[in-house]
């Protein structure tokens, strides 16, 4: 479990998508970035539901997203918060390495990671305040 207080005033007040799929994960993570002060969008567990919470362009600070989504691809989410120009932390149960050419230059962290990874390296995503 990490220590949540110190990730408080990274964390505080940012708005970030969680796309995942495996509801325990999900909700560990969603949980975890609330604690931290996190205005957390989702979690949602589709591309199709993805979409649709981007389509009025909600003003993201980032975006934690699995890229397997019950069987499909998470790539048109990526590549929409991309072209919104939301920094993007993709999270996969297989190897990093298996991303399409277009998403293999964003961070990845493979299953199983724990909530501290997670928020480390939001933290060298999400832009100064």
């Amino acid at each position: 479990m990490p220590d949540i207080r110190a990730w408080d005033s990274l964390l505080r007040d940012r708005r970030i998508l969680v796309v995942e799929d495996d509801y325990f994960w999900a909700d560990e993570l969603g949980g975890g970035l609330r604690r931290a002060g996190a205005l957390v969008l989702g979690p949602t567990g589709t591309v199709a539901s993805a979409l649709e919470l981007l389509a009025p362009a909600p003003g993201l600070d980032a975006a934690v997203i699995d890229m397997n989504l019950r069987g499909e691809r998470a790539d048109p989410v990526a590549d929409r918060l991309l072209a919104l120009r939301v920094p993007v932390l993709l999270v996969t149960g297989y190897e990093c390495t298996s991303l399409t050419e277009t998403h293999a230059g964003l961070p990845c962290l493979e299953k199983p990671v724990a909530l501290d990874a997670v928020f480390g390296a939001l933290s060298r995503l999400l832009p100064p305040r």
